[in-house]
């Protein structure tokens, strides 16, 4: 594990995990992070997944280069990281933003990710900045929660690649 304070930066990029439950969610947005160039990840070292062989084999080789900053509680973390001027950006179904071209992914910025079926918990969700939501067609409640983090981290490597001109090119 690293400090939280080695994950922020001017340009930083990190994804919280609000106590998921999963292993093998927690190893999907891992390698989602990595492959997208997001600076780390935050994990709680109470009440969540523990890093285990089941978070490893699902990162597909991404928790052994990703830092990884494991903390006794979310939102302090995120309170934590708002003091060295880290944007929090909460993910939630009932957000009333976008995630898609959220100008806030421009800055330094930490998008928390909430825990399979609950969601946010209530004071990380309060200690966020701004809650959106990923917009979809009304055919499902919401996303895997390795999904919702995976879309979150590429959005960022979008957004920020789009505002520097260096636009990717999809092959």
């Amino acid at each position: 594990p690293v400090s939280l304070e080695s994950l922020a930066g001017d340009e930083t990029a990190i994804l919280v995990l609000d106590h998921l439950e999963d292993p093998h969610n927690v190893g999907a947005i891992a390698r989602s992070a990595a492959a997208a160039g997001v600076a780390g990840l935050v994990v709680s070292s109470r009440r969540a997944a523990p890093l285990s062989a089941a978070s490893f084999k699902s990162a597909a080789g991404a928790l052994e280069r990703l830092p990884v900053a494991v903390v006794g509680s979310i939102p302090d973390a995120l309170k934590r990281l708002k003091d060295m001027g880290v944007w929090a950006v909460g993910l939630d179904s009932e957000g009333d933003q976008s995630l898609f071209g959220l100008p806030l992914l421009e800055e330094p910025v930490a998008v928390v990710v909430g825990a399979e079926g609950e969601g946010l918990s209530h004071l990380a969700s309060q200690r966020c900045d701004v809650v959106v939501s990923i917009p979809m067609i009304d055919v499902s409640e919401s996303l895997n929660a390795s999904v919702s983090g995976a879309l979150a981290a590429f959005e960022i490597m979008r957004v920020r690649s789009t505002k520097s001109g260096e636009g990717q090119e999809v092959t």
